[in-house]
């Protein structure tokens, strides 16, 4: 006798679906965000959605954009820096004595430099001897910030008319300061789409001994990165100090390892790392940028936006445990 029993779907196969729908909802709810606050903003206030308006944003955020961009990268291994917003004002302080002592050119150099070696020191303690590198950065969070301010307790000011010319210069209705961080954004994404590099970096932040055991060579990966990161601060502290034609030690870089990292976060890439997009990191960084832009048009002012970077970084934790109960279901 033919059994005709229709059989119903297994559980699994709908949670699957379900899952997969989750997955969708979560990979699109930061640019849906964005662009909803643009549209409020663009309704609320009269000069939001406006060419000099949108390029202010980018340049406000550009050094943001730039150390977002390889920090994110840094994460993707898990690993991560706290102490960018210390480095960024040293790196600028440095930068500025010598911007007045020796010239322009010494003063870049310097600035990338001082950059470059406290991310190859981070490097070095974490990547090769295997220090933590939550106390690392975070010692260097406070040891930086009070070097900075004995190379300079006041602030620094007076610097070569060439600098504040580079900051005010534009082309195409974008500031140069905004093409500098496009270009470095559009590098960072090409190395993640392009190049194995982006692979092994994954790798390594899924499982740092598997990946070694296959030929990464994880403690020399782990060291560029962290070189990278003090490279990119390099240069977001002389995008900085440039826009705001001074560089003071105690003030410079405030906060802005807590908008990095929120924006990281936002953009997916969970603490613990090895797994990530570097695009929906940029988003996480325009979204930040798009909401204080919005608050200050409003007349809020800067303590209203920085309860609301905290409560932004509130939810990106709780996207990122959400994301990973839809993973676990799948």
């Amino acid at each position: 006798m033919t059994d005709t029993t229709v059989l119903k779907p297994p559980p699994k196969l709908r949670a699957d679906a379900n899952s997969g729908w989750l997955r969708w909802a979560v990979d699109w709810i930061m640019p849906l965000i964005v662009v909803v606050m643009m549209v409020y903003f663009t309704m609320t206030t009269n000069n939001f959605l406006t060419a000099a308006n949108l390029s202010a944003i980018l340049t406000q955020n550009a050094s943001t954009f730039v150390v977002a961009a390889v920090a994110g990268l840094l994460l993707m291994a898990g690993y991560a820096d706290l102490s960018v917003g210390s480095m960024l004002a040293l790196s600028g302080v440095a930068a500025g004595l010598t911007f007045n002592a020796a010239g322009v050119w010494a003063g870049i150099a310097v600035g990338l430099g001082s950059g470059l070696l406290v991310g190859a020191i981070n490097g070095g303690l974490i990547g090769f001897l295997g220090l933590s590198p939550i106390v690392v950065t975070l010692g260097g969070l406070a040891g930086e910030r009070a070097l900075a301010l004995y190379l300079s307790p006041d602030q620094v000011y007076g610097f070569p008319p060439a600098v504040s010319q580079f900051a005010n210069a534009s082309f195409g209705g974008v500031s140069l300061i905004g093409w500098l961080a496009i270009i470095i954004c559009a590098g960072a994404l090409f190395v993640t789409a392009a190049l194995p590099l982006g692979r092994q970096v994954q790798a390594i932040g899924v499982n740092s001994r598997a990946a070694f055991l296959v030929g990464l060579r994880v403690k020399r990966t782990v060291f560029l990165l962290y070189a990278a990161v003090g490279l990119a601060v390099g240069v977001a502290a002389l995008m900085q100090i440039a826009r705001l034609d001074s560089a003071p030690s105690g003030t410079l870089g405030v906060g802005f390892e807590v908008t990095v990292l929120t924006a990281i976060l936002l953009g997916g890439i969970p603490f613990t790392g090895g797994r990530g997009s570097l695009w929906r990191v940029l988003v996480g960084v325009w979204l930040l940028a798009v909401l204080r832009n919005g608050l200050t048009l409003l007349n809020y002012g800067p303590e209203i936006a920085g309860m609301v970077t905290g409560a932004v970084l509130v939810f990106a934790a709780g996207l990122q445990a959400f994301t990973e109960l839809v993973r676990r279901r799948s």
